[in-house]
């Protein structure tokens, strides 16, 4: 799954799209100016290939890559801090949030959105108020809510980031993250949301953090990680997606050619290739791979009728109304 570089699509980056091994585009803040102008850009990313998965970050707060014309909807941590105070209304908080994102998302021409964050909200750089919460019972209950709900509303779900990125300080766009923690504290806390949520989401993104007690390799480059712990052990069947190559956690492996091996060696059934600048080292790397029809059958997107037509008739509002109300009892006076 490759970025582009701006709102619409150059010759070259068409060529990139008809390529045998490309099964997708992720979109990012850089290719969206409007709500027209989205729609626009994925029917010509369409045109030259009718299957291709369209895919962003749509989680709230600080990741949310679409903002004139989408809901801005609050950081996942704020859903979290009313379950302290409120479970039940957390719950329907999740579900809201999960709802509007995913029918806003569908609504505009993607399929998915990398969502949502299953790690724990313990003070990681990259992840902060990502998380739903510290306590792993209370995000694997989070979770479990917001996959069913963006699922109903016809986007498939991706936990992320396993094995779980938010007990370790450093942020993997920028530096390796090591976790020393011994291998039965990780499996007991930072899996828990998976194996929870495991059941219901369609797909799981691996992190870069590396896990020296555990296995050698970060855990997008692990056969344990995902062959044994996530396919063996939780019973996970869905798609295996790495996070991005270009990220300087993955790089620390070597050449783009030697990440991509190395991902498809441990198991990863989708590689992000995000910046446009390392897109052809990539697919001169990915001669003779082809992208199967197992991951349009699973990531495409469809927008539920009755949701598309609550968004037609203008009531989306009121949806995110009850969202915000939710969560506005729950902050102190």
């Amino acid at each position: 799954m490759i970025g582009i570089a701006g709102t619409e699509l150059a010759p070259q980056e068409r060529a990139w799209i008809a390529h045998a091994a490309v099964a997708g585009v992720i979109l990012f803040t850089r290719n969206f100016e409007n709500l027209d102008q989205l729609r626009s850009l994925c029917a010509d990313i369409r045109a030259v290939r009718a299957d291709t998965v369209l895919a962003v970050d749509q989680e709230g707060g600080r990741v949310q890559r679409f903002k004139n014309g989408f809901t801005l909807l609050p950081p996942l941590a704020a859903i979290g801090a009313l379950y302290d105070a409120q479970p039940a209304a957390a719950r329907r908080a999740a579900r809201l949030h999960a709802t509007i994102m995913a029918t806003e998302v569908l609504g505009a021409g993607l399929d998915l959105s990398f969502a949502p964050v299953a790690d724990l909200q313990r003070g990681n750089l990259a992840i902060g108020d990502r998380a739903f919460h510290a306590d792993p019972a209370v995000c694997a209950e989070l979770v479990t809510v917001y996959v069913d709900a963006m699922q109903r509303a016809g986007m498939a779900a991706t936990l992320k980031h396993f094995p779980g990125h938010g007990s370790v300080l450093a942020d993997t766009h920028f530096d390796r993250a090591i976790d020393m923690r011994p291998a039965l504290q990780i499996m007991e806390q930072d899996v828990l949301p998976f194996a929870m949520a495991g059941a219901l989401a369609k797909a799981v993104m691996m992190g870069h953090v590396e896990y020296p007690s555990v296995a050698p390799e970060a855990a997008g480059y692990s056969p344990f990680w995902i062959k044994s712990a996530l396919k063996q052990a939780l019973a996970f069947d869905g798609v295996v997606i790495s996070d991005d190559i270009g990220m300087q956690a993955g790089a620390a492996l070597g050449a783009i050619e030697e990440r991509l091996a190395a991902h498809r060696r441990a198991g990863c059934d989708l590689v992000l290739v995000c910046s446009p600048d390392i897109v052809e080292p990539a697919l001169s790397a990915a001669q003779g791979f082809r992208a199967t029809d197992k991951l349009a059958r699973a990531l495409r997107g469809r927008l539920r009728a009755p949701l598309e037509k609550e968004l037609s008739r203008s009531t989306w509002s009121h949806w995110n109304a009850r969202l915000q109300a939710l969560l506005d009892d729950a902050r102190p006076s």
